[in-house]
C-alpha cells in the first residue's frame, strides 16, 4: 500500500467515544533513533584499524560529498553545528556593536553564535504556520546597527528565502543560513545551503544523517571557507607549520571516524529522507482523526526534510500536561521550542523589555514533538496518535 493511501483506521466515532480504550502490545518507542547499517559500522571500524584518526582523507571526502550534494563550492567539516555557527559568525566579521536578527523560536546555538563574538541578538517573531522567521517582522527590526540575519530552517522546513534575501540585499546585510535541521530540504527547487553568504548543517544522532557529533559549513566564497578552515584548526594556515598560527582559532576539527560515518550516510541520504517522509505522512494521515491537534504546515514551494515531527495543540490545551500524561503511558515527547528571549541567561544579559513576540510565545506553548525516526512502523505511529488522542480528549471531557 502506498504511503499516501494509508488512512486512519480508528473511526471518528471511536475517536470521540469516551469509552474507547487503547490496547497495544508495543512496549517502548524511542524519541529518535539514528539510521545505522552494517556498512556504517564497517566504515568506522576500518578507520580505527587504519590508525589515521584525525586530519585525514575521510574528512576531505565527506566535505567534497556534502558540497556536491548541496551544490556549493566549498565545505568545511567541524565537530558540531554549534561550532559551525560560531565560525560563520566570526568569518562574517560580526563583533561588538553589531546587531544580528535571529528568531527566538530556535535552538540555543542560533542565538549563542552572535553572543560568542560579542554581537547582540535581536529577536524576530515567526510565521504562524511554518514557525520560521517572519520576513515582515524581520524588516521592522532593522536598525543602523544591524549587520546580519541568522535565518533558521526550523524542523527541516525552509525559511522564506526569497523575502529574506530581498531584505538583506536592500539593507546590505550578511546572511547566515542555520540549516542545521534541514539537510536535503529545497526552496523553489534549490537545495538549502546555497542561500545567503554561508550555511551550516549538523549531524547529531537525531538529525537526517549522523556523524555522532558533527557539523558542516558550506559557502561559495573561497575566503570564507579558508578562514573557517583555519579557525577550526587552532588558527593554523592551510600551508603553515603545525606550531604557527595566523589567527585566533579553536579545536573544532571533525574526527576521521565521524567523517567515515558521514560518508556512508550521505551516500544513502535520499533513502533515509524517503523513510522519514513516509513516517511523517503516516502521522499526517492519523492526525486527521483528531479535533484538537494540527499536523505541520508545508508550503507548496518547498521540499521538507523531516528532522522532527511537530504537532500543534489547539488553544486552551495544556501542552505540558499532555506531555506528562503521554509519558505516564510510556511515550516520550518534547516541547519545541522554549523561546530564547525568555531564557534566564538571555534575560540577565540582554533584558526582555523590547521583545514582543506573540506568535513565538503562543507556538512555544502549543507545539509538541512526537517520537520520530525513519524506522517507525505504522503500528507504532498509531500507538502514539491514539495516546495523543486520549490525552487531549481528557482535557475536553
Amino acid at each position: 500500500m502506498a504511503v499516501e493511501e494509508v488512512i486512519c483506521e480508528t473511526t471518528t466515532a471511536e475517536c470521540e467515544n469516551e469509552d474507547f480504550i487503547m490496547v497495544t502490545e508495543i512496549e517502548s518507542i524511542p524519541m529518535s533513533s539514528p539510521d545505522i547499517t552494517e556498512d556504517d559500522i564497517r566504515a568506522v571500524s576500518d578507520v580505527v584499524r587504519s590508525g589515521r584518526l584525525a586530519l585525514g582523507p575521510k574528512t576531505e571526502e565527506f566535505e567534497r560529498r556534502i558540497a556536491e550534494y548541496v551544490g556549493a563550492k566549498y565545505a568545511v567539516a567541524v565537530n558540531s553545528g554549534t561550532s559551525a555557527l560560531h565560525l560563520m559568525a566570526r568569518a562574517m566579521g560580526l563583533g561588538p556593536g553589531d546587531e544580528v536578527l535571529v528568531p527566538s523560536f530556535t535552538f540555543a546555538a542560533s542565538v549563542n553564535a552572535p553572543i560568542y563574538v560579542g554581537a547582540t541578538p535581536v529577536f524576530v517573531d515567526i510565521e504562524p504556520d511554518t514557525y520560521n522567521l517572519d520576513p515582515q517582522d524581520l524588516e521592522k527590526k532593522i536598525t543602523p546597527c544591524t549587520k546580519a540575519i541568522i535565518a533558521v530552517d526550523v524542523f527541516g522546513h525552509p525559511a522564506d528565502w526569497r523575502e529574506i534575501t530581498r531584505i538583506a540585499g536592500r539593507y546590505d546585510l550578511k546572511v547566515i543560513d542555520d540549516s542545521c535541521e534541514a539537510l536535503g530540504a529545497e526552496y523553489e527547487g534549490t537545495k538549502l545551503g546555497r542561500f545567503g553568504d554561508v550555511a551550516a548543517f549538523a549531524f547529531y544522532p537525531n538529525k537526517q544523517i549522523t556523524t555522532g557529533e558533527g557539523g558542516m559549513i558550506v559557502t561559495n566564497d573561497c575566503e570564507t571557507a579558508s578562514i573557517c578552515r583555519s579557525m577550526r584548526n587552532q588558527g593554523r594556515g592551510e600551508m603553515g607549520a603545525w606550531l604557527e598560527h595566523e589567527r585566533l582559532g579553536y579545536n573544532y576539527r571533525m574526527t576521521e571516524m565521524s567523517a567515515a560515518l558521514g560518508i556512508t550516510q550521505i551516500m544513502r541520504i535520499e533513502k533515509i529522507l524517503a523513510k522519514r517522509q513516509q513516517v511523517a505522512r503516516m502521522y499526517n494521515d492519523r492526525l486527521s482523526c483528531l479535533d484538537h491537534v494540527s499536523p505541520p504546515v508545508i508550503r507548496p514551494n518547498v521540499k521538507m526534510s523531516w528532522f522532527v515531527y511537530i504537532a500543534t495543540l489547539a488553544e486552551g490545551l495544556d501542552r505540558d500536561q499532555v506531555m506528562r500524561d503521554m509519558m505516564n503511558m510510556g511515550i516520550p515527547t518534547r516541547g519545541y521550542f522554549s523561546p530564547m528571549h525568555q531564557q534566564s541567561y538571555i534575560q540577565k544579559s540582554l533584558g526582555t523589555r523590547k521583545w514582543t513576540l506573540p506568535v513565538t510565545e503562543s507556538a512555544a506553548k502549543r507545539t509538541i514533538a512526537l517520537p520520530f525516526h525513519g524506522n517507525l512502523s505504522l503500528a507504532e505511529v498509531e500507538h502514539v496518535v491514539d495516546a495523543l488522542s486520549e490525552c487531549t480528549r481528557r482535557q475536553h471531557s
